[in-house]
């Protein structure tokens, strides 16, 4: 199936709830994209919602409506943007049933806005139209199959009836003008960042403040959920291979009675479910049930990877941590709410409040619409961006040190961690204290004086490597931060494909394949967990070299001590060099695995050669085989050669490891005769 690569996306509503994890995701891992938002910032709506996102070269905001033709048209046009995912829309049923125009008037009256631009302008690529599973009406109780995706549409509900007509919009479109369009109708989503007028949020922030749960009825109302960061995958799956003219249900089978996530509820907060729920008045009309067939989106690649249980733990941890997002929610948090669709109180990126009549905007009129605002270029919103800002672990290590140097040098504001990478908790805080826009993570252990000292402190070496640095993973997907983890490629040995002096190195996307030492081993299981997390940049650092060759770590300082040595050609990391790299890295939202390594190969032999040259003519050295080592030391150590291609495309610049060591190192370190 081809692979659709667009160029430039606007993804309208992308402050609120499901389109911010979308947007945050392309952001951060397709720096390639330039990703236009486009938001009104209504009542649930938040500009915090974007925070990941916000120092990105590759992000824009624009403050305003879809339903400004004049506003969508220039955007589509300046912007040359060829690919629209529209989230933009009301959503909730409960303010349906008592503001129902206003559904009409975004749902189906701004879907019709973008298609016309789409027309009118002529190069739109892929229209990803996102609208619900509630457009099929009530499944029967006892049905076994899910509505597919030519299921009939049968909406009961004022909220679901605007989206169903969007649809028939978005297909009329697709059919009379020949627009490359995509529907997707997906279950509920829950997780970090959503307006508590929906139900799992609604209940945790009741729960935090000891305040009874309503439930609509009789509890007995049977929804699906899904976690948000599985959703984001969705879409993103269906953005790249979805194909023009067909619909995508994006759903589980995985169903829960209201009354049981109640429940659930109330078990996380140790809540008696008797004393703390309580049934109120139901809806108008409250579907009993809405089931999906998922199998086209599976057969597309996709599948929700996060339990319920998961999920729902990661969502309360969230709000518990943020509890206030939102501001007074006292509204959202009744029975039955009836919000205002106006726009309301304008959450700046730093959490600051303003009116949306800010002064640092300009009002652009439109026959559509009285008056809308929209940043000029003068906006704190979306120029000049945000200052970086670090925080890194790993204080009292070598790389950790150096980079804060480096963060001195230049001028980017950071703290160092002073939480235990194990302890969940101190990390939420140092993130919530520090509040910064990338993680760096130096800390691990790799044993005094050498990996030897791994091999008799295990648990010391799992609880630092393996746990420690998941649970900072973790707790950064969390908040949505990019975590840079410095790794080690010291888990390959040459072998048949990849011998010794071939030229032919390990790849990214090798399995490791040694386990001489317990290190190693640790830092094997780890990148390969690591891989679960989309907001994980790995660094494989070999044998690191800088050009202070008093410090006793440095690989240069610690072969020139030894009384004897191999002479096996190596992948080594000039830190000097590389580190900045890093920082760079971090600057762009690079994710993934990179091998950290400069290109080519070195030996002990040659770099001794060059310290001779450069520093000491009368230095001497011994040989000694593979053999012979392993009499002197406890735990193998690892040889191979790293393929340096991936890092060698994204920074062109970067030395061979022989010209880098002249360059950084010795060159500096030259003694002068």
């Amino acid at each position: 199936m081809a692979t659709y690569k667009p160029k430039n996306i606007l993804i309208t509503g992308a402050a609120g709830f499901i389109a911010s994890h979308v947007a945050n995701r392309l952001i951060r891992s397709y720096p390639e994209y330039k990703i236009v938002v486009l938001d009104k910032l209504d009542y649930c709506s938040n500009l915090k919602n974007l925070l990941p996102s916000r120092s990105s070269s590759n992000f824009k905001f624009v403050k305003g409506d879809i339903g400004s033709a004049d506003l969508v048209n220039f955007l589509l046009i300046t912007e040359s943007i060829d690919t629209i995912m529209h989230f933009a829309a009301q959503t909730h049923v409960d303010n349906s049933f008592g503001n129902s125009f206003e559904f009409t008037k975004n749902n189906i009256y701004g879907t019709h806005v973008l298609l016309e631009a789409c027309k009118v302008t002529g190069q739109i690529r892929r229209f990803i139209h996102v609208s619900t599973d509630e457009v099929y009406g009530e499944t029967d109780e006892d049905a076994v199959v899910g509505n597919h995706e030519a299921s009939q549409l049968l909406p009961t509900n004022p909220y679901s009836a605007t989206k169903a007509g969007a649809e028939m919009l978005v297909m009329a479109y697709g059919r009379s003008y020949g627009l490359p369009v995509i529907t997707t109708r997906g279950n509920n989503v829950y997780g970090p960042n959503q307006f508590p007028e929906k139900l799992i949020p609604k209940f945790i922030l009741l729960a935090m403040r000891g305040k009874p749960l309503p439930i609509h009825g009789d509890g007995s109302n049977v929804r699906s959920y899904l976690y948000c960061e599985d959703v984001a995958e969705a879409f993103e799956l269906i953005l790249h291979r979805g194909e023009v003219g067909h619909v995508y249900n994006i759903g589980t089978k995985k169903e829960r009675g209201v009354i049981d996530v109640a429940k659930d509820i109330c078990k996380l907060f140790n809540l008696d479910p008797d004393s703390n729920i309580k049934f109120v008045e139901n809806r108008p009309f409250n579907d009993q049930r809405y089931f999906l067939d998922d199998q086209k989106l599976k057969i597309l690649g996709w599948s929700e990877r996060t339990t319920w249980e998961e999920g729902l733990k990661k969502t309360m941890e969230w709000y518990t941590t943020n509890p206030d997002w939102w501001g007074d929610v006292s509204g959202a948090l009744l029975p039955h709410p009836r919000m205002l669709m106006m726009p309301g109180i304008e959450r700046q990126f730093d959490g600051s409040e303003d009116s949306s009549e800010a002064a640092t905007s300009h009002a652009v009129n439109s026959p559509r619409q009285d008056r809308m605002v929209v940043p000029s270029a003068k906006s704190t919103i979306s120029s000049p961006k945000p200052a970086f800002k670090f925080l890194i672990y790993g204080r009292t290590g070598w790389i950790g040190g150096l980079l804060g140097k480096l963060c001195e040098k230049q001028g980017i504001p950071f703290e160092y961690g002073k939480g235990r990478l194990e302890e969940r908790s101190q990390l939420v805080a140092d993130i919530t204290n520090v509040r910064p826009t990338h993680v760096f993570n130096a800390a691990g252990v790799t044993g005094r004086p050498n990996v030897d000292w791994c091999e008799s402190h295990k648990p010391e070496t799992i609880r630092t490597n393996v746990v420690g640095t998941l649970n900072l993973a973790d707790v950064c997907q969390d908040q949505g931060l990019l975590m840079v983890n410095f790794a080690t490629g010291c888990i390959f040995e040459y072998n048949t494909d990849h011998p010794e002096g071939s030229g032919i190195g390990f790849r990214e996307e090798d399995k490791p394949n040694f386990t001489g030492s317990f290190y190693s081993k640790t830092k094997a299981m780890v990148e390969e967990l690591l891989k679960e997390y989309d907001n994980v940049c790995t660094l494989r650092v070999r044998m690191p070299i800088s050009s202070d060759l008093s410090n006793p770590r440095n690989f240069i300082t610690k072969i020139s001590r030894y009384n004897k040595v191999v002479n096996i050609p190596n992948s080594m990391t000039v830190l000097d060099e590389l580190l900045p790299i890093s920082i760079e890295m971090a600057k762009r939202n690079l994710t993934g695995i990179w091998n950290f390594t400069n290109p080519g190969v070195v030996s002990h032999n040659e770099i001794l050669e060059m310290y001779k040259k450069y520093i000491d003519p009368e230095f001497k050295w011994v040989n000694f085989t593979l053999e012979e080592q392993a009499k002197v030391i406890v735990a193998p150590r690892s040889n191979n050669e790293m393929d340096a291609s991936k890092l060698k495309k994204e920074f062109p610049e970067l030395f061979h490891i022989k010209d880098s060591l002249v360059k950084y190192v010795f060159e500096p370190n030259k003694k002068v005769k």
